[in-house]
């Protein structure tokens, strides 16, 4: 009987990044609590075509070997108990962003909705760029977002394209043996002005009328690292003349000396992605393989090679069949991997987890959630349409997810002091602290338990900077000498004057408090203000780094058009400010998310936040203001 694909298997990664224990826990985490599916779905046309194909039975006598496998190893397996496969093939050279975000959750949703099983595969034929660190983190980031790859039979959906290295020189010997390939070894100048072009048909190689015997010969030179880098491909023999320059004789292998993070040194020839994809799918006997658009134009390649390999029996029936769909366009961002590295290599951000890029562990350390991203993805819709997608469409799913879950809390982020002049003659004693609470989360489900937050009220305060104003302006309702307002959650207090330095700057403002006006209590209504603010006691409040994020760039399509995208770069993306925080966020724990009230949403950053050093980041804000 014949064997799956050697080392096929799940090989669970190693080296810097995930580490074995956090590797498990993520697995097991994602299997067990896979995220729950809304009962109805909007359709697309990616739904319509797999309902079709369920309802005309189109893979329904698919037989799956239970690996990775040749058209034996399948037609030996039993029917597949998955309606479906999809996957997601993220080459390993560089961190995934926002858009690999769609098609995670397109590809594993789609698998979910139809009983399918969804692959994680990695496109690691490329050994020049590719790291073990990303593939640590593009594991972690797909666990993040709520997706796994086990099926019900604890089979583990896991698997890399290097391992498929042997069948794919098996089938460019085939394709050499039946006369549809050839060794060239023209120039990469000459093989470029030979090709063609939209108005002028290509030109056959020299070298294309080698006879079977003298390609295998030279390609096993190839193979046997006889030749140095660049000095001849592979091509598959289509048509010179054809009006798709994708099928004009295509290289299908090259020669590159390079040690790849999977096999090391035992492959010096590697296949090209669009010889190597198609073969990737028809092993692991996808059923929808869903690409962006710009592999269109390369789908006749795909079905040209799967038909051969199919006609020679090397791979099982059905084939795979490709479906292309439009890629994310989000404005004030970029996402060419190429860009965002050298963001990161020059410094511009801190890192691939910079809170300002759209990675997805930028996106995670800002405070987003995999709900928020997942809702997003749904939100914009599946189309083969370009369109722009506006960033505050993903503002606003993020603000949607943590409006009923994120505990509110009261800041100071540019704090000035306010002493209560007469506190002592009110309560008794300077030092007395005037016990206060407000509800953590004020719109708690139906049944829920309302968790409540308690803080201190006492003689000094901090207040925000703007809500005095020693001349104020028309229509202002906050602090000004002779004005009253409520600090929210304690007592109304009537403002008397302020103190200033040599330069005039306001230094402390002055005010009474109001006796027997404490929120809710008896006297709370006794006297009408036309404003509350927001405040921190001097007592307990706590000292933080707040981070002010805000977005990248100032241009909506910053890599449109040819610009330079290192002009459009926003100086205002990042401020950092001391804050005075209420001490119910003082105990926050990493990534974990408040609503900072009247300011927006706020995480604890999962890398510096400490409880004795509280660094928090912003979100977003409590609505879309970008550009008003």
């Amino acid at each position: 009987m014949p064997q799956p694909l050697a080392g096929a298997a799940v090989r669970k990664p190693s080296g810097a990044g995930l580490q074995a224990g956090a590797y498990n826990a993520a697995m097991s985490s994602a299997d067990a609590s896979p995220i729950s599916k809304d009962p109805v779905k909007p359709s697309n046309f990616l739904r319509q075509i797999i309902e079709a194909d369920l309802a005309n039975g189109t893979h329904a006598q698919r037989r799956w070997g239970g690996s990775p496998g040749d058209g034996d190893h399948h037609n030996q397996g039993q029917v597949d108990v998955a309606k479906i496969r999809t996957r997601f093939p993220p080459e390993p050279n560089g961190y995934l962003h926002v858009g690999h975000a769609k098609a995670i959750c397109l590809n594993f949703g789609l698998a979910r909705d139809y009983e399918g099983a969804c692959h994680l595969r990695f496109d690691d034929t490329n050994p020049e760029k590719e790291d073990q660190e990303y593939v640590d983190s593009i594991i972690d980031a797909v666990h993040w977002l709520g997706f796994g790859w086990k099926e019900a039979d604890g089979h583990e959906n896991l698997y890399f394209a290097s391992n498929y290295f042997d069948f794919m020189y098996r089938a460019a010997e085939y394709l050499i043996e039946q006369g549809l390939a050839y060794v060239d070894e023209q120039s990469a100048d000459d093989m470029k002005a030979n090709r063609g072009d939209f108005s002028r048909p290509g030109v056959d190689s020299p070298f294309r009328s080698r006879t079977v015997a003298e390609n295998l010969a030279r390609f096993r030179e190839m193979r046997d690292g006889k030749l140095p880098d660049g000095a001849a491909v592979l091509r598959a023999k289509i048509d010179m003349a054809s009006p798709n320059i994708n099928l004009r004789d295509p290289a299908i292998y090259r020669v590159r000396h390079a040690e790849h993070h999977n096999t090391g040194n035992q492959w010096c020839i590697y296949p090209m992605y669009t010889f190597a994809h198609p073969i990737e799918d028809a092993l692991e006997h996808i059923t929808h393989s869903i690409c962006t658009l710009e592999f269109e134009d390369q789908r006749p390649f795909y079905d040209w090679l799967l038909d051969h390999l199919r006609e020679g029996g090397l791979i099982a029936a059905p084939q795979p069949r490709q479906y292309e769909f439009s890629r994310l366009h989000l404005t004030y961002v970029i996402t060419s991997k190429r860009k965002l590295k050298h963001l990161v290599d020059n410094g511009i951000v801190s890192g691939w987890d910079d809170p300002r890029m759209p990675t997805i562990v930028g996106l995670r350390r800002r405070g987003y959630t995999p709900q928020s991203i997942q809702a997003f993805c749904e939100r914009i819709g599946v189309t083969k349409d370009y369109a722009w997608i506006d960033y505050s469409t993903l503002e606003g799913c993020l603000r949607e997810d943590l409006e009923n879950q994120a505990h509110r809390g009261m800041v100071a982020l540019d704090p000035l002091k306010l002493e209560l002049t007469n506190w002592a003659e009110v309560f008794g004693s300077a030092e007395h602290l005037e016990a206060c609470e407000l509800p953590a989360l004020p719109h708690a489900a139906e049944g829920q338990q309302v968790p409540v937050r308690r803080f201190t009220l006492g003689r000094e305060v901090w207040i925000e900077r703007e809500d005095f104003a020693e001349v104020p302006p028309k229509g202002y309702k906050r602090l000004f000498p002779g004005n009253k307002v409520r600090l929210k959650g304690g007592y109304v207090i009537e403002c008397t004057g302020c103190e200033k330095d040599a330069e005039g700057n306001v230094t402390k403002v002055l005010a009474t408090v109001v006796p027997d006006t404490k929120s809710g209590t008896p006297g709370a209504d006794s006297v009408k203000v036309k404003a509350a603010i927001t405040w921190v006691g001097v007592a307990d409040g706590v000292q933080a780094e707040v981070r002010l994020y805000d977005r990248l760039f100032t241009d909506p399509q910053p890599d449109a058009g040819g610009k330079d995208f290192l002009t459009l770069l926003n100086p205002d993306s990042l401020k950092v400010v001391t804050a005075y925080v209420e001490p119910s966020l003082a105990n926050a724990q990493p990534d974990e998310k408040f609503q900072f009230e009247r300011f927006g949403y706020f995480v604890a950053d999962r890398k510096d936040h400490t409880p004795g050093k509280p660094v928090f980041n912003r979100a977003t804000g409590l609505k879309d203001s970008w550009g008003k």
